[in-house]
């Protein structure tokens, strides 16, 4: 056999294992089906009244966000919602709607005018928050004595999501030409991080204080749980570590959900973390920012 003859050869078996391996992996991929959706992946659907803004330009700012906002984030809850719907409403406070209908479903409320994309990013941000931390489904009702934490772990996601939102609008816009409208976003969450007084305090000695306040959801200056988390969430990146903010797939995943003292709320939430590989950072250094080990 002749060295060409021999080339060719190997050439053409080559080709028919190349071959082979993609029918094998073409009916292995029909067996398993197309990948479920997640909560980055889920469509989005609009409902409510976006004052005649065109849907094409709100969805455009809505799919930004939810890029930004779980960015280095792994999805690891087993409870990923296959459909999100964003419901523009001019009344009532933002929200998630908790339904039966649509079980599967995850429904946002909010509540901006038109065109207003720094208010529609920090209200979906938050809400989208509250998907990822297991708290969309029917049976997700809320409650005393630990939902002030949740509120306040998806109020800094939402606040990290408006750096990033405005980094990347400044970089790639999603209107052409309105690179500078970045400034704008990052006055926006200038001012809304001014509005939490007292974020210069110690936070295990804020919550000592006012523990039994947050217990009864008073209203209580949040300031020093704000920046407590704000540190945890954004000293990750500037460290190059893997995100926390995996852990809060983890959260809200035990029957009693938040209805427990938020000793056993931080247990628990270890536990689940574990349960889905989730990284635990998150609740350990809570717990050591709060006093609470």
């Amino acid at each position: 056999m002749s060295d060409s003859t021999l080339v060719s050869r190997r050439l053409f078996l080559a080709f028919c294992g190349a071959a082979a391996a993609c029918v094998y992996q073409g009916r292995l991929a029909a067996r398993e089906g197309p990948a479920a959706p997640t909560l980055l992946t889920a469509p989005i659907e609009l409902a409510g009244d976006w004052h005649s803004v065109p849907h094409d330009a709100v969805m455009r700012v809505l799919t930004r966000v939810r890029e930004v906002d779980l960015s280095g984030v792994r999805l690891l809850s087993d409870r990923q919602p296959e459909k999100l719907r964003v419901e523009n409403r001019s009344e009532g406070a933002p929200a998630i709607w908790l339904h039966s209908d649509q079980p599967h479903m995850a429904s946002i409320i909010v509540d901006v005018g038109p065109a207003d994309w720094c208010k529609l990013a920090y209200q979906f941000g938050h809400e989208l928050g509250h998907v990822l931390s297991n708290s969309w489904q029917f049976s997700a009702k809320p409650g005393p004595p630990t939902q002030w934490l949740e509120e306040a772990l998806v109020e800094t996601f939402s606040i990290r999501g408006l750096k990033l939102l405005a980094d990347s609008w400044e970089t790639l816009p999603p209107f052409a030409g309105d690179a500078a409208f970045a400034g704008s976003i990052r006055q926006y969450r200038s001012a809304l991080l001014d509005t939490y007084t007292g974020a210069g305090s110690e936070a295990s000695a804020w919550f000592s204080a006012n523990r039994a306040r947050l217990e009864r959801g008073e209203g209580v200056p949040r300031g020093p749980a704000i920046a407590a988390i704000l540190s945890v969430y954004e000293g990750d990146q500037r460290r190059g570590r893997p995100s926390c903010l995996d852990d809060l797939g983890a959260l809200n995943r035990w029957p009693e959900r938040t209805s427990v003292p938020i000793e056993r709320y931080i247990q628990l939430w270890k536990q689940s973390c574990s349960e889905l590989g989730a990284t635990g950072e998150l609740p350990l250094r809570l717990e050591q920012r709060f006093g609470l080990s």
